[in-house]
C-alpha cells in the first residue's frame, strides 16, 4: 500500500512538474518581446528554464537539503531575470513576492526562513537602487507608488510566513497524533499477544521448574548434574519474568487505586533504592526535586515507570558518570527528567524506543521501556527521549499537575 501511495504521488509530482515546465517554454516563445531580437538576456532565459526544469525533474531522486537550496536560488534567478528582462510586464514583481512560497512545498523550515531572509534583502536592495535612480523611464508601475509597493511586499512576506507557521503547526500535530497511534497500536498488538500466549508458555513452565527442582534436591545426583539443574532453573526465572512483563502490559489494571503522589517523595524513595545498584559501577545519582509537584497516579505504577528509566540510564552511563535526576513544575504540568552522559542514540533507535523486543542491551526485551510508554500513555503524561551520538541522552516525562 505504501508503495502504491508513493508511486502515485510522484505520478502526480511529474505530471505538476511537466505543467510548469510547459509554461516556461510557452512564455519563452508565446508573445515574447525579446524573442525578435535575440540576445543576451534570450540566451540567460533558455539557460534558466533548463536548468530549472532539469533541477525540477531530477529532485525526487536526491531529496536533500542542498539540493532544495539550489533549486530555491535558481527559481530566485529565474524570476528576477524575468523582472529585469521584461520591465513594463508588472506580473513580474508578484513572482518576485511569493519566491519563499516555492520552499512551503518542500515542508523544510531551514529553507523556508532562507528563502524569506534572501528575497526580503534582494528586494529592498531593489527598492533601493529604484529610490536612487528616478531619471529611468522603466517599471513606472513601481516607482509611481514605491513606499504603498514596498508595504505590499512587506504584507505578502508576512502573509507567506502566517500560512507557513499554521501549515507548519498543523503538520507537526498530525505528526505527533500519528505516533500516538502508532504507540498504541504496539500496547494492542503485545496486549493480544500477552492474551492469547502467556498463560500458554507459563503452565508447561511451571511444571518443568517443578520437576528440576525436585532433581536438584535429589541427593542421589551428583553435584555436576546439580549446577546444571540450577542453570537451566535460572533460565526457566527468566523466561517467567518475560512473560510476568507481558502480562503487566496485557492485564486489565482499572482496580488500582489512583492517588495523589508528591513526585519529589517518590524520586527520592526510589534514588535511595538504586543508589546501591549505580555503586556497582561508581555511578552515582544526584537528585534535584521542586516541592509540590502532585499528580494523580497509582504511586506502584510511578515507581515502576522511574525505576525502569534510572536503571537504563545507569546502565547506559560509562564508569564513574552521574545521574542526573530532576523534577519541576512548568506551567500545568510535573515534569520529570532523567539525564546520563552515555553514548547517546540517533534519531532512528529513539523512533523504536518502545517496540517490542527492540533493546540496545545484549539481554534486553524491550518491554521494560514499552511499559514505561504504557504507564505515562495511561496517566495521560507525555515521554520524551533527547539524544544525540556521544552526547548523552534525557529522558523527559510529563504529567497533569494535579490541584487539590
Amino acid at each position: 500500500m505504501k508503495q502504491f501511495y508513493n508511486l502515485i504521488t510522484q505520478k502526480f509530482y511529474y505530471l505538476f512538474t511537466s505543467i510548469i515546465i510547459f509554461l516556461m517554454i510557452m512564455g519563452l516563445f508565446v508573445a515574447n518581446p525579446q524573442y525578435h531580437h535575440f540576445g543576451a538576456g534570450m540566451i540567460l532565459h533558455i539557460c534558466l528554464v533548463a536548468v530549472l526544469s532539469i533541477c525540477l525533474l531530477l529532485y525526487p531522486k536526491h531529496e536533500t537539503h542542498l539540493f532544495r537550496i539550489v533549486i530555491i536560488l535558481i527559481c530566485a534567478a529565474y524570476f528576477y531575470t524575468l523582472f529585469f528582462l521584461y520591465s513594463e510586464t508588472w506580473s513580474t514583481f508578484i513572482f518576485l513576492c511569493f519566491i519563499p512560497a516555492i520552499s512551503i512545498l518542500f515542508f523544510d523550515s531551514k529553507l523556508f526562513y532562507f528563502s524569506l531572509v534572501l528575497n526580503s534583502i534582494l528586494i529592498f536592495l531593489l527598492f533601493g537602487f529604484f529610490s536612487l535612480n528616478k531619471q529611468t523611464s522603466f517599471y513606472t508601475y513601481i516607482k509611481m507608488d514605491l513606499l504603498g509597493n514596498l508595504m505590499n511586499f512587506i504584507a505578502s512576506q508576512v502573509m507567506l510566513f502566517f500560512i507557513f507557521y499554521l501549515a507548519s503547526a498543523r503538520i507537526k500535530k498530525q505528526q505527533m497524533y500519528y505516533e500516538q497511534i502508532q504507540q498504541t497500536e504496539r500496547l494492542k498488538t503485545t496486549g493480544q499477544l500477552a492474551a492469547a500466549v502467556a498463560h500458554e508458555i507459563r503452565n508447561p513452565l511451571t511444571v518443568v521448574k517443578g520437576f528440576l527442582q525436585l532433581f536438584e534436591k535429589d541427593a542421589s545426583l551428583s553435584e555436576g548434574f546439580k549446577k546444571n539443574f540450577s542453570l537451566m532453573i535460572d533460565e526457566i526465572n527468566t523466561a517467567e519474568h518475560v512473560i510476568s512483563q507481558f502480562l503487566t502490559i496485557a492485564k486489565p489494571d482499572k482496580d488500582k487505586r489512583m492517588e495523589t503522589v508528591d513526585v519529589a517523595v517518590v524520586l527520592q524513595s526510589v534514588t535511595d533504592l538504586l543508589k546501591s545498584y549505580g555503586l556497582l559501577h561508581d555511578n552515582h545519582i544526584e537528585l534535584k526535586v521542586v516541592e509540590d509537584c502532585l499528580i494523580a497516579v497509582n504511586v506502584i505504577e510511578l515507581k515502576q515507570l522511574v525505576i525502569n528509566l534510572i536503571k537504563n540510564a545507569i546502565e547506559a552511563s560509562k564508569v564513574g558518570d552521574t545521574v542526573h535526576v530532576k523534577t519541576e513544575k512548568v506551567k500545568n504540568e510535573v515534569e520529570i527528567q532523567i539525564t546520563d552522559d552515555g553514548n547517546g542514540m540517533s534519531e532512528e533507535v529513539i523512533k523504536s524506543l518502545g517496540t517490542p523486543f527492540y533493546s540496545l542491551k545484549s539481554k534486553g526485551t524491550g518491554l521494560g521501556l514499552m511499559i514505561c510508554y504504557n504507564i505515562v500513555e495511561k496517566y495521560n503524561g507525555t515521554i520524551q527521549f533527547i539524544s544525540s551520538i556521544d552526547k548523552g541522552t534525557t529522558v523527559v516525562v510529563r504529567f497533569p499537575y494535579h490541584h487539590i
